[in-house]
């Protein structure tokens, strides 16, 4: 511990310092992702989940292996550490880990389909004391003029 170095790896997160921003990604670890789940050569999609897609318990369905199924789900949560795009899609799809069906693998290999095309996506994080999170700003606008609506 005696020579103190800029931080550049940390718990599978790397992190990038510039003098005005800090950007901390997981490429590597969503690379090994991809290769470890035998999707290396799939083809890139542009997003983790179609908006017309629909998730429930699918009774019908035909069952998976829940051991892979469980192993995806535990990956792509601890990736969201960094990657805040594939949060919605993720936990969606973890919603259905006791009854596991075909339709539900097929959505986790469409959020690693995307991470394909998305390996360096990350956080940016500025070094300014004006930071402000605008779209949690903006959220709480509309949520605010919806609720004043809403009592006139």
């Amino acid at each position: 511990m005696s020579v103190m170095r800029e931080l550049t790896f940390f718990l599978g997160l790397q992190i990038h310092q510039s003098e005005s921003r800090i950007f901390i990604c997981q490429t590597k670890y969503t690379k090994e992702l991809i290769q470890k789940f035998g999707m290396s050569n799939a083809k890139s999609i542009g997003s983790p989940m179609s908006p017309s897609t629909t998730l429930d318990k699918d009774e019908q369905g035909i069952s998976v292996d829940k051991t892979k199924y469980h192993g995806m789900i535990r990956s792509l949560l601890y990736l969201t550490a960094s990657r805040s795009d594939i949060m919605f899609s993720v936990c969606k799809c973890a919603r259905f880990q006791s009854a596991l069906k075909e339709s539900h693998l097929t959505a986790i290999k469409q959020i690693i389909r995307y991470l394909i095309g998305t390996t360096s996506y990350g956080l940016w994080y500025p070094h300014s004391n004006n930071f402000k999170l605008e779209g949690f700003k903006m959220l709480i606008l509309q949520v605010t003029r919806k609720t004043e609506k809403a009592q006139v």
